[in-house]
């Protein structure tokens, strides 16, 4: 899907003097407040914006949401690195 914005070019050229790309900074804002309103998945968030975890989880912190990382979600994580260390 495209979806096309119409803004005044001297608000335009606000926006872009901070060397932002505004079509990318629009997208990350959909995709920040529908994942803060739990219509998107951590992992359609992180696949709409082709984000890491790691990279995701920059991003919402910087627009003051946090990932939803369970406690289930570490215990699992914890789980599948266990002996890791130990398999050299």
């Amino acid at each position: 899907m495209q979806v096309t914005l119409e803004i005044p070019d001297e608000l335009a050229a606000i926006l872009k003097s901070g060397g932002h790309d505004l079509s990318r900074a629009a997208l990350e804002a959909i995709a920040v407040e529908e994942y803060r309103n739990a219509k998107l998945s951590d992992v359609q968030f992180r696949r709409l914006l082709g984000l890491s975890r790691v990279g995701a989880d920059e991003l919402l912190k910087a627009h003051g949401v946090w990932l939803d990382y369970t406690l289930d979600d570490f215990r699992r994580e914890g789980d599948a690195t266990q002996g890791i260390g130990e398999r050299r």
